[in-house]
């Protein structure tokens, strides 16, 4: 049956793909996940994270999320994300790229560097005869907008000069505005910084 969302397309991709990551773990299978089309990120570099998973206790109502990133359109790397999402949801996101996450991973059939996973033969395999029952994924690729998810480099933070200009040696630092408002450092010689 076709789906008619992008969701409802994933949380039936999660109700196959789940009992994979789960088949010979010694944990129990989550109860709530959320799955959405939207720019990952969080902290990160937004342009370069295609999917990201969110702790439950970050939910309002303890529900794992977990993200892809619009600019996939290939059904079988987005099923892949999706596969590396679910192995940090199993190992409730307590060991990063490595220990629990990483045996869930490899024997699911996921290879690589484990921060960028890719689906191994086996794997891809499954992954293509399940985006054939699934259908149409119903999405297009989205371009990312400037600055975010964009390959042009954006000024992060703004770097701002202080001198000793009450002082003989003329010292220049650099530093940001969060710094400041924490307090005008001094030069070696003990006199405070001004902004220039």
């Amino acid at each position: 049956m076709m789906k008619t969302t992008r969701e409802a397309w994933l949380t039936e991709a999660i109700n196959n793909i789940l009992p994979w990551v789960l088949d010979g773990a010694d944990v129990e299978a989550p109860t709530q996940i959320r799955v959405s089309v939207g720019w990952p990120g969080g902290r990160g570099k937004k342009g370069n994270v295609i999917g990201q998973c969110w702790h439950k206790s970050a939910s309002g109502d303890d529900t794992w999320e977990i993200f892809i990133s619009p600019k996939l359109d290939n059904t079988v790397q987005i099923l892949s994300v999706l596969t590396h999402e679910l192995c940090h949801v199993v190992d409730q996101n307590e060991n990063g790229h490595r220990g629990r996450f990483k045996t869930l991973a490899t024997a699911v059939g996921l290879t690589g560097k484990m921060t960028e996973t890719t689906a191994g033969e086996e794997l891809t395999g499954r992954l293509t005869a399940l985006s054939d029952d699934l259908g149409p994924f119903p999405h297009a690729e989205l371009a990312a907008a400037p600055g975010l998810g964009s390959t042009t480099h954006k000024q992060a933070t703004r770097m701002l000069k202080l001198q000793a200009i009450r002082c003989h040696c003329d010292y220049t630092v650099r530093t940001t505005r969060k710094w400041i408002d924490e307090g005008l450092p001094s030069c070696p010689h003990g006199v405070e910084m001004e902004e220039v």
